[in-house]
C-alpha cells in the first residue's frame, strides 16, 4: 500500500505545468524574450517571496504560539485548524502537523520524493530544499546536513526526520531564544526565519546574531 502512494504521490510532481502554474511560466519567458523583465531582477523578486513576504505568514504563528499557550496548544493537537484562524488556508497546506522543538529534540523537514511543501504558510519552496542531495542526506546523516547548513547539533540531542507527502505537510515550532521575553508578537515574528520552520536551523536573537 506504501509503495502504491509513494508512487501516486511521484507521478503528481511528474506531470507537466499546467493551469495558473504553466500560464505564469509562459508569461515570465514572454516578458524577459522581450527584453521587458530583467531575468535578475525577476529573481530578486523571487527571492523576497521566498525567504521574506512567504514565510511571514508561518512566523506570525510561531510568534501566538510562543506567547499564547492555549494556541499552542490547539497549533500541536490541530495544526490544520489552528492555522485557519490565521486564515492561511488553501493548496498544499490543508492537512498540516506542527512539530515542536525542545532542548532535547530537533525536528528536520524533508520531502525525499520531490518537494511538498506548505506554501500558505512559507510561501515559495527554496531551492536547496527541492535539490537531490538535501533530499537524500537529510533522511541518511541529518546531523551532517544540518552541520553544513550551520546549525550543528549536540550528540545528546535526539534529530527526528520528517518526510512531507502529498496527503501531509509538516511546520516547525522552534524554540523560542532567550532574552526575548516581554517581546512583542510582531518583534518575536521578525526574528521567525524560513530555515527555522522547516528545522534546519534555530532562532536566535539579534543579540545572539551577532555573537
Amino acid at each position: 500500500m506504501s509503495d502504491h502512494r509513494d508512487d501516486e504521490h511521484a507521478r503528481e510532481h511528474d506531470r507537466p505545468l499546467s493551469g495558473p502554474a504553466l500560464r505564469a511560466k509562459a508569461l515570465e519567458s514572454l516578458l524577459v524574450e522581450k527584453g521587458l523583465v530583467d531575468p535578475k531582477a525577476l529573481d530578486e523578486l523571487i527571492d523576497t517571496y521566498e525567504t521574506k513576504v512567504g514565510p511571514r505568514n508561518g512566523a506570525r504563528i510561531v510568534a501566538r504560539a510562543w506567547v499564547d499557550p492555549a494556541y499552542r496548544k490547539r497549533l500541536l493537537e490541530d495544526a490544520s485548524a489552528a492555522i485557519a484562524e490565521f486564515g492561511f488556508i488553501g493548496r498544499q497546506g490543508e492537512d498540516m502537523v506542527v512539530l515542536e522543538n525542545t532542548p532535547k529534540v530537533r525536528n528536520v523537514v524533508v520531502c525525499t520524493l520531490c518537494s511538498c511543501y506548505p506554501w500558505p504558510v512559507l510561501g515559495l519552496p527554496p531551492v536547496w530544499y527541492k535539490s537531490a542531495p538535501y533530499r537524500a542526506r537529510a533522511v541518511i546523516d541529518p546531523r551532517g546536513v544540518l552541520k553544513e547548513l550551520g546549525s550543528e547539533v549536540p550528540e545528546d540531542v535526539e534529530v527526528r526526520v520528517w518526510d512531507s507527502t502529498a496527503e501531509l505537510r509538516y511546520l516547525v515550532l522552534p524554540e523560542r531564544p532567550a532574552g526575548t521575553q516581554g517581546w512583542s508578537e510582531d518583534e518575536l515574528a521578525a526574528i521567525v526565519t524560513r530555515d527555522a520552520m522547516i528545522g534546519v536551523a534555530q532562532v536566535k536573537s539579534p543579540g545572539q546574531s551577532k555573537r
